[in-house]
């Protein structure tokens, strides 16, 4: 039985941290701000333990030293980036193995959004779910904006996030489902699973839940960058930006740049 605990702690306007805890000892991940993780830890009695960055932007790391201060507590990042706190540098296919709590993490290479981007994936067993822990390279209906990476680069990192097994539970760093939601209903009007999810996702933040984690099999179904290659995707592009739409990069180009402007 899986007894670990995965919980958004909300920060800034619109961020989560996540913490993964076994009651005892905890994770921090992408800890941007000290003050509610630390109000979070106090209130459960949690330990941190360690703390896993997924790239070098201030509202994922800006917390790091307050959180650790003298204690030597382990930072794991991006080896591709120039991030100072880290004590253990990853790129793809390292593994992160912690005793308390329990876990063991794949690292993936995930470029796009930064140049050096990696997610940490945790691959389940029985009747435990995958979970993947993925910045800001996926978002629920959404994907990051490409501050240093290329077009390319991006979609390939959403295809290999998009390839986990479909019950991964997806937890992202931003609570933009709604916004996202909107854009996507632009790309694909004629998604029914995406006009559900757009009710349900309003009814949790008018009660101010979470909309995540979501699934990979979820954001396979209503996420339009993960349907570049859907026809319906490409034909609404091709009408509503007036552009040939060849292929499926040239589909997520489009929309990303569509994205970056949409209101």
């Amino acid at each position: 039985m899986n007894t670990l605990e995965y919980v958004p702690v909300p920060a800034f306007a619109d961020n989560y941290i996540w913490l993964v805890s076994d009651g005892r000892d905890a994770v921090a991940v992408d800890p941007g701000e000290a003050a509610p993780v630390g109000a979070y830890l106090a209130e459960r009695g949690w330990r941190l333990s360690a703390i896993l960055l997924t790239h070098h932007h201030a509202d994922h790391v800006g917390g790091v030293a307050d959180l650790i201060g003298d204690t030597p507590i382990p930072v794991y990042g991006p080896a591709a980036e120039a991030i100072p706190v880290v004590t253990h540098a990853l790129s793809g296919g390292d593994r992160v193995r912690l005793s308390a709590p329990h876990l063991d993490l794949e690292v993936l290479d995930v470029p796009g959004h930064t140049r050096g981007h990696i997610a940490y994936f945790e691959a389940g067993a029985g009747a435990t779910p995958p979970h993947v822990f993925c910045g800001d390279t996926l978002f629920a209906c959404g994907c990051g904006r490409l501050f240093e990476g290329t077009p390319a680069q991006m979609l390939a990192s959403l295809d290999a996030l998009a390839a986990l097994p479909g019950e991964t539970r997806v937890h992202c760093a931003h609570e933009y489902t709604l916004s996202n939601i909107r854009f996507a209903l632009a790309c694909d009007p004629d998604n029914e699973r995406l006009q559900a999810w757009r009710d349900e996702a309003s009814a949790l933040r008018e009660r101010s839940v979470p909309t995540l984690p979501t699934t990979i099999a979820h954001e396979r179904a209503v996420n339009p960058f993960l349907r570049a290659d859907d026809p319906a995707v490409r034909d609404t592009l091709a009408e509503q930006l007036h552009e040939t739409v060849p292929d499926r990069l040239a589909a997520f180009t489009l929309m990303r740049e569509w994205k970056n402007r949409f209101r």
